[in-house]
This record gives structure tokens, sequence and C-alpha cells, in this order.
């Protein structure tokens, strides 16, 4: 059903014209998951943002006292360290944070700093069995507990059974390590409010990284992060993508302070173009999405009776359930299709469906608010009685090193490019502008807007 004027949605913010994503799930011939349902943003007002927020480091320095040393931030996945005395390192900002698997089901997070000068214990990550400072040699069993002292004589003022390593507070979700600097926070359950439940159908536990690769952005982390928290930027940035993408009639979600969501629908034009064939919406998916199973074998044509996103989804339902040992016979198109990306406050932001899942980590780059660190993660479902693989090894670019330069990204690569061809000039834009002030969409900007009010709730305490 198309659309010839603005849609409205509840509460009056108008949307863009064309086949919003509610109205494709009516075409669906399976049936469609309840959480994919909702369509609720709140009206969260149309005030502008301080650039400062991006810029200043005064800025940096209140999110790391109020927010980072607050927020459950997600540090590692389970699967990095399988075993006893495996442990990998956290950083985020000037903290760093030994993840340790201390017994077969329990992980622990230790502040990286000898108790006695002040040295980081370790400067990588590894397999150990006890944690011995490289300055003078204080060591701490895998628990924390002190062992040793050198020259123990020296130090009769050290209660040896109080001189333990600190911790940070850890829980775990989706396979996830999650890590919580504050004394009393509140359960991770309670943080992630309606992620659990929204994610079960889709469960996270069940995949492995087979694409792991970070890179440093000369940008804020926040302006970076928001790169991908709206679509809107496709019709300038992405054109390629605009004949299978309906950019601007996607849809955007608020839940509650730490959880937002876009769903954008794939095998469905972008309402900038206009009687797009089907066959072009099909050429165009499979040559420049990354969106369709590596493994598919795509006719050169659209099957008659079918619809370029029909057949795009009939095609993944098949691949990905035998690439995945699943039956996806009765999965919903949008399931297979469609980017359906949430964020959970401040910088975790993994996709949902049955595709090979995309999870996004954003971070300060040390204490530089002109730079941070941005991760891309490609999660593959295991198959019911397969072994789960070992992760991949972290793949590290510099600044000067593209996305494309990782081959397994494939278009993913390119499209990200994209995006650090704008971040550059927008953190340059920032820190020169006049007004000192960021102008967001009221609908297709709400994402952005719901980060930073919750953004502003932390600092204010």
């Amino acid at each position: 059903m198309s659309k010839s004027k603005q849609q409205t949605q509840q509460g009056g913010t108008s949307r863009s014209e064309g086949i919003a994503y509610q109205e494709l799930l009516e075409e669906e011939v399976n049936p469609v998951p309840e959480v994919l349902r909702i369509d609720d943003c709140a009206d969260m007002g149309s005030e502008p943002l301080a650039t400062e927020r991006y810029t200043s480091q005064a800025f940096h320095d209140l999110e790391v006292a109020k927010v980072w040393k607050r927020v459950w931030q997600m540090a590692c996945r389970e699967e990095q360290i399988p075993n006893v005395g495996d442990h990998i390192l956290y950083e985020i900002a000037n903290y760093s944070f030994i993840i340790a698997r201390i017994g077969e089901e329990e992980i622990k997070a230790f502040y990286n700093t000898c108790l006695h000068r002040g040295r980081r214990l370790r400067d990588e990550a590894g397999c150990v069995n006890q944690f011995r400072c490289p300055f003078h040699g204080f060591t701490w069993n895998l628990d924390g507990s002190l062992k040793t002292i050198p020259c123990e004589w020296d130090f009769p003022h050290i209660d040896g059974s109080t001189f333990c390593l600190p911790e940070a507070h850890v829980d775990t979700w989706g396979g996830f390590v999650f890590i919580n600097m504050s004394d009393n926070p509140p359960a991770l359950s309670e943080y992630l409010g309606v992620l659990p439940e929204h994610f079960e159908r889709w469960p996270l536990e069940n995949t492995w990284t087979s694409i792991h690769v970070e890179k440093i952005v000369p940008a804020n982390w926040k302006a970076t992060m928001e790169a991908f928290l709206e679509s809107w930027h496709s019709m300038m940035t992405h054109p390629q993508i605009l004949p299978y993408t309906a950019d601007s009639n996607s849809q955007y979600d608020t839940f509650g302070d730490h959880i937002n969501r876009t769903i954008t629908a794939m095998g469905s034009p972008s309402p900038h173009l206009k009687n797009v064939p089907q066959q072009k919406i099909l050429d165009s998916l499979v040559n420049t999405s990354g969106r369709m199973s590596q493994e598919s074998e795509v006719t050169d044509k659209v099957p008659d009776g079918l619809t370029a996103r029909r057949y795009m989804a009939d095609t993944n339902r098949s691949q990905f359930g035998e690439m995945f040992g699943m039956d996806l016979s009765d999965a919903s198109d949008t399931e297979v299709l469609d980017a359906i990306l949430y964020q959970v406050f401040p910088n975790f932001v993994p996709w949902a469906g049955y595709n090979p899942n995309i999870v996004y980590r954003f971070r300060p780059n040390g204490n530089d608010p002109h730079s941070c660190i941005m991760e891309v993660m490609i999660m593959q479902r295991v198959a019911e009685g397969s072994a789960k693989p070992p992760p991949v090894a972290v793949r590290r670019l510099s600044v000067d090193e593209p996305f494309s330069a990782v081959e397994e990204l494939g278009a993913l690569g390119d499209v990200f490019d994209q995006d650090m061809g704008n971040l550059p000039y927008v953190q340059l834009g920032m820190s020169g502008s006049k007004t000192g002030e960021v102008t967001l969409g009221n609908y297709q900007e709400s994402r952005i807007r719901h980060f930073h009010l919750t953004l502003g709730k932390y600092v204010a305490q």
C-alpha cells in the first residue's frame, strides 16, 4: 500500500511518504513476532544539542565520571575467555580491566592496577594461573586474593586477607560479558529492559564471532555511533543501496531510558526513487548489500509471481537455515532480510533477526574527545549439536586503513568507508561551529535525541 502524502505517527510526528515498515508486515505470509509489531517512538521535543558534547574535554571528563563509571557496558564475549585463567583487557577512557575466567562458570573483572606502586598488572590478553606485577612481583591469585608480597617483612601494615584486587561488577547476557564500576548498580536484567524479551527468538548466546574489526576514527565516539542510529543519510552517503533500502521509511522506537531501535526494510526501495523495477531491486541488493546469504545462488531474474523482497527472503530462509542447521521455514521475511538495530545505552548496538548478526561497539579513544574506537563484529549462528568455533582474532585498523581492506566484510566494508568519509569532517565542523548547536529531525533522528536525553540524566546526577 503506497502513501501519496506524508504519513503521521501516533503523537503527530510526520513520516516520509512511501510504504511504511508496518505496512510491509501486512504482506507477510509467515507470522511476524509481536516484538516487531510494536511501533512506538516517544515525542522528545525539538531542542538543539550543544556541540560541546562532542568537542569539549570537560564534557568528556564528565562522561567518565558520571557515565562510564556507572553504566553497564559490554566488555567481551564469553567465548573469548573459555578456559580458567583466560583473560582479556577491556579499556575505557583511563580505566583498564582484566576480564578473567576464574572458574568454569565464574568471570571477574579486576581493575588492572597493582596495589603496590600502581603499575598495570597485565599488558596483554592471555592465560595465567596468577597475576604478578612485572615491577616488583606483588602477586594475586586468579580470584583476586593476595598470594605473595616480596620482602614481606617490609609491609607489616598490609593485611593480606583484605589486600585483594578491586573488582567491577560482572554479569552476562546473550553470550556477552558486561561490567559496571558503580558500587550498587541495578541488575543487568533491569538495565537491559525489553532487550532480553525481544531477543528470545534470536538468542545471541548461540552465535560465534566470525569477523571482528576495530578501527580508530578521528571523531567523537558519539558522533561516530550516531551515524549508525539513523538510516536517512543513505540518500547522500550510500546512494548505491537506495534501490533496495527503504531509508526514509525506517521505523524508530524507544523503550525506557536504555533501549532504542531502528528497523529498515530491505527489498523495498527508498522513497527518494520512483518506479524502481523489481529486477533492479534484486540486482542491487545481491551486488552491493551483504544482506543476502553468501551461499546464495541467485537467478538472473525475479521469478514470476514474486516480488524481489519475497524472493530474497525465500532465498535467505533456505540458505541461512542450511548454514545454521535450523528450520527457518516459519521465519518471517523481516527476520531474514531487514536491518533491525537495537542500541543499549551507552555504546552497544546489536542487530536482531536470523541474518548473521552485526554488533557495533563505540568507545572513546583514551581521553581524546576527538577520536574513538569503533568495532564491528559479525556473529554467526551455531548449528544445533555443533561445537562453537573459537572467535576470530581482532583485526585492528589504524586511522588511515579503510574497512574495505578487510576482505571478509565484503560490501559492508565499502559502506563503512563511505561513513568514514563524513565523520572526520563532522568533528571538524562541530569544533568550528558558530552556533555551537546541532539540530535534529523529530522522527528520523529520534534515537539520537533519545540517547542524549538519557545521557543528560546521567551527567546531571
